[in-house]
């Protein structure tokens, strides 16, 4: 049965192309400002504390692989896209239920199981348009600026976040499937993932603590070392989607169980 599958794609149709635009005026305006920056990199790179260059993994900023590794994709893809992620999935519960859509979608033959699975499967939507949209930003904005990225790299960069924006969709999923109350689910997704990317650049600082950043889902994802040094941690996207499959496993188990 793909019937929710299908209905929860439409609906995320208008939304993804709203927010891949948006996400495409951002990265535009990244990328203008980088021919000014070019020549200031150096000095721009010692103004920044340690932690803010662990944090933004900031390098060689001069060039526009260090620049969109260390600026766009910080900000845009790891923390603004992670967080819709988070949003988007900590809806696909909670708001059904809170509205009584999810008595209705249950009185029909398919199980709870299903349910989810498709609810989140139709998450396709956003991660396609995203990426693409940005994809192409990215590609063309740089030859605007009289640069120009290596494409197997810019390909592997988004390639490589699609595990990481999953883990951020199943936080979402899991605090979604705990509460019949939608904003309270968001709002916990949004402050998670931000806590979770920031604790990742401020764990690393302290030896002590490097540990922590180990738990953070952006510690497995690293868009300047796949821009700037053409490193692709294969192994560090399957542990993202390792983690993505626990915390989907862990959310069709409590919506099973619970009663609505």
């Amino acid at each position: 049965m793909t019937a929710i599958l299908l209905n929860e794609s439409k609906g995320y149709q208008r939304s993804s192309l709203v927010l891949t635009g948006v996400f495409a005026m951002l990265a535009a305006v990244f990328l203008a400002v980088f021919p000014a920056m070019k020549d200031e990199a150096d000095a721009i790179e010692a103004a920044y504390p340690d932690y803010m260059l662990e944090l933004m993994g900031l390098e060689e900023l001069s060039t526009i692989e260090g620049f969109a590794g260390g600026y766009v994709y910080p900000f845009v893809w790891i923390l603004f896209a992670g967080m819709y992620f988070g949003y988007a999935g900590a809806g696909t519960v909670a708001d059904d239920v809170r509205t009584r859509k999810m008595d209705l979608t249950l009185s029909y033959p398919v199980s709870r199981e299903s349910v989810i699975v498709q609810k989140v499967a139709a998450l396709w939507v956003p991660m396609a348009a995203l990426n693409v949209g940005m994809l192409a930003v990215m590609a063309g904005g740089a030859r605007l600026v009289g640069e120009s990225f290596d494409p197997v790299a810019l390909a592997m960069v988004h390639l490589l976040g699609v595990p990481y924006l999953l883990v951020c969709a199943g936080i979402g999923v899991v605090l979604s499937v705990g509460t019949d109350r939608p904003g309270r689910a968001r709002t916990g997704a949004l402050g998670l993932v931000f806590l979770l990317w920031l604790l990742d650049g401020l764990a690393a600082l302290e030896p002590d603590y490097e540990w922590i950043a180990e738990l953070t889902p952006s510690h497995y994802y690293d868009p300047t070392a796949i821009l700037l040094h053409e490193e692709y941690a294969f192994l560090d996207a399957a542990v993202s989607l390792g983690a993505f499959l626990v915390l989907l496993v862990v959310a069709t188990t409590v919506f099973v169980r619970r009663d609505i």
